[in-house]
């Protein structure tokens, strides 16, 4: 969601910034710990492995303001997320309501350091996004903690299974739909490494809900409790080339669940979850076509916005387990392009769906198909500044009751960016 920036560290919407003066001190402040210097041209020429320290300080402001003609879940005020929009009538608020947020903003910190045993890197960012029991609230909220050290990485950043180059130069915070979006706890693998190629495996936090909610909300059962025994497994093979790149991901996981509740019934189950995400950017002169599809089952909680992961089977001819659970499908769908048509203007437009196979045990309200659209006209005055307006449109459509509801805003946002690189001494 970054509408171009020379320096930008995240495809997704932003990066915060208190203030100049502020990133200034903090600045100063790491300097005088440290003992890093802002760097200099001059400093080049050491032997890679003794190479000086670096520490990249990058912060975003950013403001989005505009209209929205019909509702949602007014946590998600200035978002578009078909699964936040009415499930009935007159779920939420009346319709029409202008929104503003700073949300969006976000501060982080990139180090490098050479060692005789290879480059160590580190990164970590926050942003301003209340997510969880913070709905709806302008509170800070770890994106990326996460090193790398030869061919190994921990901590918590992009899983293995997305593809955060396939986000495109969009305003709004949370994106299409139909795309697999999420920064998941891991340990990783990269045992090749070929310019814009790679080979990654991951075993990524099993059970972790794409807005922080606990993981019984993504289980549409009664009276059960996760049982995660073990990690989620994914791995991306990418192939770059001079028209783009493409990736191919895929995860599998082992859900299971037991019945807590002392009765004649015993609903505990298993179900396996896996999932393929292929990914592609294609490079056209002054426009870029972003695609992928995934398809998978019970991996909801990967995608940008999806429910439950695990749907109620009804079994009325058994009677020790009348429910039981299964690993919902989906297909998940995003075409964007993005063009610049020059140093100064920018465009993307695209559409993005998500499709859900529900259970007969589900409600007849429930989240079956999401539907996403944008296109906006963006200013850059200067690489560190940009500004333009946003058209948006949402659907949700139900499992069963024929019911719809729809999203449209105008959105306009602004975005002022900074970014500085300190040099230390080297430890020779």
């Amino acid at each position: 969601m970054l509408a171009r920036s020379s320096n930008a560290p995240e495809p997704h919407s932003g990066a915060t910034k208190p203030s100049l003066r502020g990133s200034i001190a903090v600045a100063a402040l790491a300097a005088g710990i440290t003992g890093i210097g802002t760097a200099e041209a001059g400093d080049a020429g050491y032997p890679d492995f003794f190479s000086p320290p670096e520490l990249n300080l990058y912060t975003n402001i950013m403001l989005d303001t505009g209209y929205q003609k019909y509702t949602n879940n007014p946590d998600w005020f200035d978002v578009v997320r078909p699964t936040r929009l009415p499930a009935f009538e007159e779920e939420y608020e009346p319709d029409g309501k202008w929104f503003q947020s700073v949300r969006q903003s976000r501060m982080g910190f990139k180090g490098t350091s050479q060692t005789p045993c290879g480059e160590v890197k580190t990164h970590f960012e926050y942003e301003l996004f209340g997510v969880g029991a913070d709905a709806g609230q302008t509170t800070f909220r770890l994106r990326h903690a996460w090193g790398e050290f030869c061919q190994v990485g921990a901590g918590q950043t992009w899983s293995v299974f997305m593809d955060p180059d396939v986000f495109p130069n969009t305003i709004e915070y949370w994106g299409p739909s139909g795309m697999v979006f999420f920064r998941n706890v891991q340990l990783r693998w990269t045992p090749w490494r070929d310019g814009d190629s790679s080979f990654a495996v991951s075993l990524e936090r099993p059970g972790a809900s794409r807005d922080q909610t606990p993981y019984e909300d993504r289980i549409e059962l009664q009276n059960i409790r996760p049982h995660l025994r073990w990690p989620d497994i994914a791995a991306h093979y990418r192939a770059g080339t001079d028209w783009g790149y493409l990736q191919v991901a895929g995860i599998v996981r082992r859900i299971e669940w037991e019945d807590i509740l002392d009765d004649e019934f015993d609903l505990s189950g298993d179900e396996t979850g896996w999932g393929v995400n292929v990914t592609s950017n294609i490079k056209m002169g002054y426009t870029v076509l972003k695609l992928g599809a995934v398809y998978g089952e019970g991996v909801q909680n990967y995608m940008n916005d999806a429910p439950a992961d695990i749907g109620a089977v009804l079994q009325p001819d058994n009677p020790v387990t009348p429910i039981t659970g299964e690993a919902l499908p989906m297909l998940g769908l995003i075409a964007y392009l993005d063009v610049n048509w020059n140093k100064q203007w920018t465009s993307s437009i695209g559409y993005s769906s998500l499709d859900i196979n529900t259970t007969d045990g589900q409600l007849d309200w429930a989240y079956e198909k999401g539907e996403y659209a944008s296109v906006n006209l963006l200013y850059h005055p200067t690489d560190k500044v940009f500004l333009g307006p946003e058209l948006q449109y949402a659907e949700r459509e139900n499992a069963r009751d024929g019911f719809r509801s729809h999203d449209f805003r105008v959105q306009f946002s602004i975005k002022y960016m900074f970014d500085m690189t300190l040099r230390g001494d080297r430890n020779d």
